[in-house]
């Protein structure tokens, strides 16, 4: 599974950016799709996850409320709308796909990495 992250940018805190991840290759409806983030000088950090065919979706408590994981299979995309926006949520994001059903928030289960787009919230 090849997977190819967008949508990054600068925004004030408070404001919105949705993250997309396009998925090529062979995937599974069972599958679970997730995010995550690294912030500077921190280690990488759960976000949200979900399957890939849709149903429950897990998120960070830091992120709940606040952030959608979603999906829209037709276009082999999952994506990520962030709401309310704060400075510490400025980090790299990246896509990852688990060939599992078992929700997982540990980075190393998951075996298919997108590179990185950067989120930056400016106070």
């Amino acid at each position: 599974v090849q997977l190819q992250a967008s949508g990054g940018g600068l925004v004030q805190a408070g404001g919105s950016l949705r993250l997309s991840c396009v998925a090529s290759g062979r995937t599974f409806i069972r599958h679970i799709m997730g995010w995550f983030r690294q912030a500077p000088g921190k280690e990488r950090e759960f976000v949200a996850a979900m399957w890939w065919g849709g149903g429950s979706t897990f998120y960070a408590d830091s992120v709940k409320g606040r952030f959608t994981i979603s999906r829209d299979n037709a276009k082999n995309t999952v994506y990520l709308q962030m709401n309310s926006l704060k400075p510490e949520d400025t980090a790299v994001y990246y896509c990852a796909y688990r060939t599992s059903s078992t929700h997982s928030t540990r980075r190393y289960e998951y075996k298919h990495w997108g590179k990185g787009t950067l989120v930056t919230v400016s106070s």
